[in-house]
């Protein structure tokens, strides 16, 4: 009887081995596809790409071995060779070929010159051909530090002793309220896709005290702006036993201190391969919706139009006046008004109008919105029956009161809108993998 054990190691070797300066002069085998060849007279730059990037490798014309002479771009090769010293290589090192193994060959030539430093394609050239333009290294990278983002976000969470949960997409209500709803047939019943995961956060915050989420949410919004998508990846979390809705804003804080560090020392080939010059995180200014409003009134001379939100021009124009009085890359902007607030948010006792909540801007562009929740069931049963709201499809989440809940609060975060300020892009849709929009539901 054979068992299967675990990971074997294979022959094929990874850059940090290839690297190594104990590898000069001796035979290494790798496997990648060829990214792009360059003909230099008597001899051919192999270049082959892998989960680490690129290596070269130097092809000999003159080889009696015929599977070298086979190579072409888009084949899936495996190769062997003696690892030399080259300055001007990627990594320092390249690879003198002395035999290949084609494990695929591609039936067409690629639609799109992916060998380029930078893609010469429209946005929407790229999109149709989202998985071709991805084998970019400047686009596969932008995605590199979205896992990063990710991946500093969830280690951090952990670390703070929040418990991961998964929560349902479908649902019968809406946490949020509002028309922007996708609504569908769930076995002849009306369902719905999951603007957050809100009310299931707060459920199990009465159940683990801290918990976080990574998972896609819903808007049916009819935009179509360079901030928007109609499905995104929220980073949530959620935590119990706060004094004030200022501890989301903290932890939030060290959470970026967390992920840009990780980025720094673990993403460091993908922030120089972009140019990204990482956001300063040590602190962060916050200040009052009202206060911002008049700052930028005062400041830029602009009229305020609508005393309830933030305009896009105005976000701009805050994140433009804390970068340039506090060099702050980021703003907290506290105390939104109750009316453009969901129903669970905590108003101020001080002043009922405004709510204990905030976003966070980045840049001039909201990525966070977040604050205090309401957790006593008869003012929850006020502010719903205030709003004209049913209870209708909300009993389980409102059980969860009635049964008592810990004070707590909680935010969600934009990842793609995330990424794609810490990348210095202005649409979107380059930090998503495959955008969904009004136009987009393909590929």
């Amino acid at each position: 009887m054979e068992f299967v054990t675990g990971i074997c190691e294979g022959r094929e070797m990874g850059l940090d081995i290839l690297t190594d300066p104990a590898m000069l002069e001796k035979e290494a085998v790798t496997t990648g596809m060829i990214h792009s060849i360059r003909d230099m007279g008597e001899i051919e730059f192999v270049i082959l790409r892998r989960r680490e990037g690129l290596i070269q490798t130097v092809l000999e014309k003159n080889t009696s071995d015929g599977s070298l002479k086979e190579l072409h771009e888009g084949q899936a090769v495996r190769v062997e060779g003696i690892v030399k010293a080259e300055e001007r290589a990627p990594h320092g090192v390249e690879l003198k070929l002395t035999g290949a193994e084609i494990l695929s060959r591609p039936e067409e030539p690629l639609p799109v010159a992916i060998d380029k430093w930078k893609l010469s394609t429209s946005l929407e050239a790229n999109l149709n051909h989202r998985a071709i333009t991805l084998r970019n290294v400047r686009e596969r990278a932008k995605f590199k530090i979205q896992e990063g983002i990710c991946r500093g976000f969830r280690e951090f969470m952990t670390s703070q002793g929040f418990t991961e949960i998964h929560t349902p997409k479908l649902g019968a209500k809406s946490a949020e309220g509002g028309a922007n709803l996708f609504k569908l047939q769930y076995f002849h019943r009306p369902a719905v896709l999951a603007q957050s995961p809100q009310f299931y956060k707060q459920m199990m915050v009465g159940v683990f005290d801290r918990v976080f989420e990574t998972g896609p949410v819903f808007r049916a919004e009819k935009h179509n702006t360079k901030r928007h998508l109609n499905e995104y990846t929220s980073l949530d979390f959620e935590m119990a036993y706060i004094d004030s809705f200022m501890d989301i804003c903290r932890m939030e804080t060290s959470m970026l201190q967390y992920v840009m560090k990780l980025l720094e020392t673990e993403y460091k080939n993908e922030l120089e391969l972009l140019h990204v010059k990482l956001p300063n995180t040590e602190k962060i200014p916050f200040v009052r919706f009202d206060e911002a409003k008049r700052l930028v009134s005062e400041k830029y001379h602009r009229q305020i139009r609508t005393p309830h939100d933030l305009e896009p021009e105005e976000e701009a124009l805050i994140g433009e006046y804390f970068k340039s009085e506090y060099d702050a890359d980021f703003v907290f902007v506290t105390h939104y008004p109750s009316k453009k607030r969901p129903f669970y948010a905590m108003d101020d006792p001080a002043d009922p109008e405004y709510t204990l909540s905030f976003d966070l801007l980045f840049g001039g562009l909201e990525i966070t919105t977040g604050g205090q929740r309401i957790h006593d069931y008869r003012t929850l049963l006020k502010k719903i029956e205030e709003r004209g709201m049913e209870e209708e499809g909300m009993e389980d989440y409102l059980d969860c009161f009635k049964y008592g809940m810990p004070p707590h609060g909680g935010l969600g975060i934009g990842l793609e809108r995330l990424t794609m300020k810490l990348i210095g892009e202005d649409n979107v849709r380059e930090a998503c993998l495959f955008p969904r929009d009004m136009t987009r539901l393909k590929p």
